[in-house]
C-alpha cells in the first residue's frame, strides 16, 4: 500500500537560527585567557556573521565586537599603568569584566535574546 502525503495539513516549523558561531566568538574570548590570538579569531568571526541572522543574534555580534575593541583599549591602558603598580590591578579588572560579559552573553544566546546594556562600556 503507498499512501502519499495530503496537502491537507502542512505544518510550518521555523528553523531557529543558528547561534554556534556566535557562542564560538564567546569561547575564543573567553579561551584568549589562556591562547593569546584567539580573541582576535573571534572578532574576526563576528565581523562576518554580522548581519546574517535575526535583530537579536546580530545584536549579539555587536556585542562582541565592542566588548573586543573595549577590552583592547582597556588592556593597552592597564598595560601602561602596570609600569607605575595600578596596571596590575586593572588587568585583574579586565579579566572580570571579559569573564562577566562572555558569561552574560552565553545567557543571552541560550535564552534567544539580545544582550543587555549593549552601548555602555561597564558590564
Amino acid at each position: 500500500m503507498n499512501e502519499t502525503p495530503t496537502n491537507d495539513v502542512q505544518r510550518t516549523t521555523a528553523v531557529p537560527p543558528d547561534t554556534t558561531m556566535a557562542m564560538v566568538v564567546y569561547g575564543l574570548y573567553l579561551a584568549g585567557f589562556v591562547v593569546g590570538f584567539t580573541p582576535l579569531i573571534g572578532v574576526v568571526i563576528a565581523y562576518v556573521y554580522k548581519g546574517k541572522g535575526p535583530h537579536w543574534l546580530d545584536e549579539h555580534y555587536r556585542y562582541q565586537i565592542r566588548t573586543f575593541w573595549i577590552s583592547l583599549v582597556y588592556g593597552i591602558i592597564a598595560f601602561v599603568l602596570s609600569f607605575i603598580g595600578i596596571g596590575l590591578l586593572l588587568m585583574v579588572a579586565l579579566a572580570v569584566w571579559m569573564i562577566i560579559r562572555c558569561v552574560k552573553g552565553f545567557k543571552g544566546l541560550q535564552e534567544k535574546r539580545a544582550p543587555h546594556n549593549l552601548e555602555t562600556w561597564l558590564v
